[in-house]
């Protein structure tokens, strides 16, 4: 059997044909005279135009789109997928081994239990409890009583009754609500085709004794009706506001009360609630209240303006709050976006008898709602029919194995009947997932009243803490200890110096202002040292990616992800619809073993692979020439088979009809509607019965033996392997006929007599066909490659299709190069841990892969000390994205399941996205770090300033007062935090390799040019301080004294504005300029302080303790500002290898691993853990190899398993 990569596509789910007339079988049959047959020429016949057989019309089974596999406890009850005319079971020759083990799956399954009434721990036996009498079934729980009230109810219950379902799962209710048939006539909906989208407002009433009446003992299932499918934008179903004003009103929609933020008063206290902000309050109230009093005593014409110090430090604390508040409230608002935009998703409802996607949110109870395998159930309900249909709940009642779900009225037929009910499970359990089988089930509780709506109420995310953040945490602690030490000694120096002057100071209020001022002077510094921006830089760097991200498709989950992503050091990508375009058609095909078409001949490696390929592209023709080739009967066949075995539907849009669904599927539907003549896809579907759905299952890819002739198989094989070469999917459609259903001598299964064990069906099947289905390379994913390879990311591809077809797609992108691997996952999955560490390295392509090879990968990757980056799909790639560093879902093609264990979701499922999230995870990264540099100089410069300043001034005060200093703490904290940590990724940002996971926060580059600009910064304001008089002219006065200090104080904070400059790069590169026009939010806060620090020159005055200054002092300022970019550039040029030789031994970061110096790439490489583990082997050939000392020899210790499959393309040598 050919199969393409596993998926939910055409031939991902198996339909047996079943029929009166035809049997095909190994051993042969009987035709309809009774003759014996031969299954070979019945095989060779098929193909053949002139058969006699063929022109005979052929019953055919459908795929049921909502079909899904019914387990009844009675097994002489009428099934809804049974076949009519089908003889008993009891003549089976399998009935009577019914507890065979071949008769059970592969997989843990065990029935649930559920509960009955009062008594959910006695499971669902009517020993326990009649479950058709029980007087507590609708019985309010304490506290629920509200629910069970709802004035002008125009339905037949309450949500405080349909709650009673699952609160826990009670069959007593199911049966007192009326099973199915009651809650569809108490709902008012439709079973078949659900809610109708013109619904407004309901006019009268259901009563319950009207809906509770709708069943009776005799009520039988009903048979299932297949629904007309269309695809609707979900905006279009859902944008009127007066659609279901009756229903959303007494049960609402599936929308849960947003997690009430906080409001700008309550972060503005939140803010305020610092306890050195408080110590400072408390200094400017003391300083207020003794200023107003120095200001009413004050006699003659000293100047009445004592108490505006302390007005200014108040409007700085003010200031400092609002804006912090301001900037949570901003951070905030963002994440709620984000989250609304994460938890939004399209499911699939029935609506007006049309299958339609809305969002979510918009779920009513009444709606009819699909299942299929790797859905998030969002909502609680009733199922109703479907294949196999089995749930995980173990995220909501913690069982761990999955249950299996039998419809409604199965249940309701067994409650009436008496019937054991410990095995019947028609509950459907909001926060469950979908682990197998497809169908539908009816909504009875949404949002708040949902399973899982409650649970999600008591657990609304309040925000994460990222590792970046907790790492900034700690280093902020660091230096505000520092800083604390820092006001400590300096309080302590100039309160010893108090006490020495204390005699010299006339007056009690003199002393108090005295030393107050020295309380104020050495809080202020501590301030000044405690880093508050330091979590907010990273905050706000986080807030602003995660919102560019997503207008890259980009939806972040989790916020550590942001920060991982930048140092990514290889990326395992799926190959369909992420490096592809995932728009597939069929562009050659074969039926038989001749009659084929493709435009496209076979790649020149393949040309001469043997006669039977060379003439079967002598027989190319085009597609319409092929099919009219074939007979009636082969055609018939052939669109039986694509239209049948599909979960795809019709859409209409914008005039012109497509299909919706798997890419494979509907890439064949689309082939067979242009070329066979497919009409309408639900009536070929609802003019046919399903007997059985079998799920698409990896494993059963060769498991069919066909009957084929040796050159017919090597012609066969021929064909698959030039359709790979050529990149495309290979897709074969097989197929058998049966005489009846369960044919006679198949075991069946244990749950479902009428269910036949497959893999013992799945046997002599009769080959019809193999086509060629290409899926062309997205547009720019080489160029994406490129740039992650030239970054230092190393791109695997792990998929599902053969290894000819990924190499070629792998080759065309540019993941597989020259010295690179391509190993298929049956041979990856037999190496040891130690040969697989000797492979990965150079492995590129890892073909033919289960998700549980991808995982295996992960998880090697990792332990080698790589960062890894993985995309997955499918409900079985949840542990791979769990494993990896960084798990991508896809946001179009990928299940609920897959979505809630990635960290990002790519929502166009594109590689190019990918790239867009590795520069933003390296933005986010630099912009903490250019903050940091920044804040540190400015911390060392201020603090040491202070310090030096007041313990050499006679009168104990600082070059810079009190309300200076904060001025320059919000420019530090608030202002450069939001123009430092909005940079855009720049275009050289993908041009440097990433960092190792042992990295420091600090690196030395950034050391460099903290102590170089604070060296540079301290010698000026010291110079200026204790030299400027006397070199620029100024006098004694105390005028002259005032725009003195007024000088000093707008030099520093115009260094401090040129050095936000600087700390733009935190490498050695000199182009500070690089992106700053598109960051419009640095330009914005240049215009704020520059504006800010001119009218504090001019209008600050006393509040500031400034005088205005001249043209000559403000050029002095400017030009001693302007000063530290030329200085950055110095910094830069000096070697960074020089200044680590100027660090004592003592204080050099000790290095956890060897490291390798690569003099060509100024790079340094860490260990890689997979040397150690042949260090051992290495020694010991080295003792072995002491006779041969003077030769060189180059030994390779790597073994593979018989037959395996390995291709090394060997670097060429130039």
């Amino acid at each position: 059997m050919l199969m393409g990569k596993p998926s939910r596509s055409l031939f991902s789910t198996c339909s047996v044909l079943a029929t009166e007339r035809d049997r095909i079988s190994k051993g042969g049959g009987e035709d309809g005279n009774g003759k014996s047959t031969d299954t070979h020429d019945q095989q060779e016949s098929t193909l053949n135009p002139s058969s006699e057989r063929e022109r005979e019309p052929r019953p055919i089974s459908p795929h049921n789109i909502s079909s899904p596999t019914s387990k009844t406890a009675d097994p002489n009850s009428q099934n809804f997928l049974s076949v009519p005319g089908t003889r008993s079971r009891g003549n089976s020759l399998d009935s009577e081994d019914a507890n065979s083990p071949r008769s059970l799956g592969s997989e843990t399954c065990i029935p649930s239990s559920p509960s009955t009434g009062e008594h959910p721990d006695k499971g669902a036996s009517t020993k326990d409890v009649d479950v058709r009498n029980d007087p507590n079934a609708l019985k309010p729980d304490p506290k629920t009583e509200d629910d069970f009230e709802v004035e002008n109810n125009k339905f037949a219950f309450s949500p405080g009754q349909l709650n009673k379902l699952l609160s826990p799962k009670s069959l007593s209710a199911f049966y007192a609500l009326g099973g199915l048939a009651g809650l569809e006539k108490g709902l008012r909906t439709n079973r078949s085709t659900g809610l109708s989208i013109d619904e407004t407002v309901l006019d009268g009433t259901v009563s319950f004794e009207e809906a509770t009446s709708a069943s009776t003992p005799e009520h039988t299932p009903r048979a299932s009706r297949r629904t007309t499918s269309m695809k609707y934008n979900a905006e279009d179903v859902t944008k009127n506001n007066d659609r279901f004003i009756d229903r959303k009103r007494v049960f609402s929609d599936n929308r849960l009360p947003a997690r009430k933020t906080k409001s700008i008063w309550e972060l503005a206290w939140i803010a305020y609630n610092d306890n050195v902000l408080i110590l400072l309050s408390v200094a400017a109230v003391i300083s207020l209240a003794l200023g107003i009093y120095q200001s009413i005593t004050a006699t003659g014409n000293e100047a009445r303006v004592q108490w505006v110090e302390g007005v200014a430090i108040m409007v700085a604390i003010i200031v400092v709050v609002v804006v912090g508040a301001a900037n949570d409230w901003q951070k905030e608002r963002q994440f709620v976006k984000l989250n609304e935009k994460k938890e939004d998703r399209n499911v699939k409802v029935i609506r007006s008898g049309k299958s339609v996607e809305i969002s979510v949110h918009d779920i009513l109870v009444g709606d009819v709602m699909h299942l299929e395998p790797g859905d998030m159930v969002p909502v609680d309900g009733i199922f109703l029919e479907g294949h196999n249909v089995k749930c995980d709940e173990s995220s909501a009642t913690g069982e761990s194995d999955v249950l299996r779900k039998t419809p409604g009225d199965v249940v309701y037929q067994a409650i009436e009947n008496q019937e054991p009910l410990a095995k019947l499970d028609p509950f459907i359990l909001s926060g469950a997932k979908v682990s197998e089988g497809v169908g539908t089930f009816l909504v009875t509780s949404t949002g708040v009243n949902s399973s899982y709506g409650k649970t999600m109420l008591s657990l609304q995310d309040e925000g994460q803490t990222t590792p970046l953040q907790l790492k900034l945490n700690v280093l902020a602690e660091y230096i505000a200890k520092l800083g604390l030490t820092a006001g400590l000694v300096l309080f302590v120096v100039l309160f010893i110096k108090f006490l020495v002057h204390l005699k010299t100071i006339q007056g009690a209020t003199a002393k108090g202002q005295a030393f107050l001022q020295i309380f104020i002077m050495a809080v202020t510094v501590i301030v000044v040292a405690v880093p508050e921006g330091l979590p907010l830089a990273v905050t706000l760097a986080l807030a602003f990616a995660t919102t560019r991200m997503l207008r890259d498709n980009n939806l972040v989950r989790l916020l550590r992800a942001c920060e991982t992503m930048g140092n990514a050091t290889t990326i395992c990508s799926d190959k369909t619809g992420t490096l592809t375009q995932n728009k597939m058609t069929v562009v050659a095909g074969t039926f038989g073993t001749w009659p084929n078409f493709g435009e496209n001949g076979p790649s020149s490696t393949q040309q001469d692979a043997n006669e039977n390929n060379q003439s079967s592209e002598t027989n190319n023709v085009a597609p319409a020439d092929c099919i009219s080739s074939l007979s009636p009967s082969v055609k018939e066949l052939l669109l039986n088979s694509i239209s049948l075995n599909s979960t795809a539907f019709e859409s209409d849009e914008n005039g012109a009809a497509t299909f919706v669904g798997s890419k494979t599927e509907t890439a064949l539907l689309t082939f067979a509607h242009n070329y066979l003549a497919l009409g309408s896809l639900n009536e070929a579907r609802s003019n046919a019965e399903n007997v059985q759905l079998v799920p698409f299952d990896s494993g059963r890819n060769e498991l069919a033996e066909t009957e084929l002739r040796e050159e017919e198989r090597s012609g066969l094989g021929a064909i698959v392997e030039q359709y790979s070469s050529r990149s495309l999917r290979t897709i074969g459609i097989i197929y058998r006929d049966f005489e009846q259903w369960p044919p006679q001598g198949a075991p069946t299964q244990k749950e479902d007599r009428k269910q036949v064990v497959f893999e013992r069906v799945f046997e002599d099947m009769v080959f019809l066909g193999v086509v060629g289905i290409q899926d062309p390379l997205r547009a720019g994913v080489a160029d994406s490659v490129l740039q992650c390879q030239k970054a230092g990311v190393f791109v695997r591809m792990v998929t599902g299709d053969n290894i000819m077809t990924a190499k070629a797609i792998a080759q065309e992108c540019g993941i597989f190069t020259p010295g690179g691997l391509a190993i298929e996952g049956p041979v990856f999955r037999k190496l040891s841990s130690h040969q697989m560490n000797q492979v990965i390295p150079r492995l590129q392509v890892l073909a033919r892969s289960s998700p549980e090879d991808k995982r295996v990968l992960v998880a090697q990757l990792r332990k080698l000390g790589e960062t890894v980056a993985v995309t997955g799909d499918g409900t079985n790639d949840a542990p791979a994205l769990k494993g990896a560093d960084v798990g991508f879902s896809m946001g179009i093609a990928g299940t609920e399941v897959a979505k809630e264990a990635s960290a990002i979701i790519l929502m166009d499922d594109n590689f190019n996205s990918i790239v867009k999230a590795i520069a933003w995870g390296r933005t986010v990264n630099d912009a903490v770090k250019k903050f940091l540099q920044f804040q540190i100089t400015v911390n060392i410069t201020a603090v040491v300033l202070t310090f030096v300043s007041a313990v050499a001034s006679n009168d104990e005060e600082s070059v810079l007062t009190a309300v200076q200093l904060l001025w320059v703490n919000l420019i530090m904290d608030t202002f450069a935090a939001l123009a430092l940590a909005t940079d855009p990724p720049t275009d050289t940002i993908l041009d440097r390799k990433p960092e190792p996971k042992s990295s420091p926060l600090i690196t030395l580059t950034m050391w460099k040019m903290i102590i170089g600009q604070s060296i540079y910064q301290l010698i000026v304001t010291f110079i200026l301080n204790f030299a400027g008089k006397d070199i620029l002219n100024f006098g004694h006065s105390e005028g002259e004294d005032r725009v003195f200090k007024a000088l000093i104080f707008n030099t520093f904070v115009w260094m401090q504005i040129f050095n936000q400059y600087n700390s733009r790069r935190i490498d050695n590169k000199v182009n500070i300029f690089e992106g700053i026009l598109r960051n419009k939010w640095f330009v914005g806060i240049q215009f704020i302080i520059v504006g800010g620090q001119v009218l504090i020159i001019f209008v600050g005055g006393q509040a500031f303790s400034v005088e205005r200054l001249g043209g000559r002092d403000w050029g002095i300022s400017l030009i001693l500002g302007l000063l530290s970019v030329p200085v950055g550039i110095l910094i830069r040029m000096i070697p960074d290898s020089f200044v680590r030789m100027l660090i004592p031994s003592y204080f050099r970061r000790k290095q956890d691993k060897p490291q390798v110096y690569i003099s060509d790439e100024e790079q340094r490489y860490e260990w890689n853990p997979a040397l150690e583990e042949i260090r051992d082997q290495l020694t010991f050939l080295k003792k072995q190899s002491t006779t041969q000392s003077e030769t060189r020899t180059d030994t390779r210790i790597l073994s593979y398993p018989p037959n395996s499959r390995i291709i090394n393309r060997e670097k060429k040598l130039i």
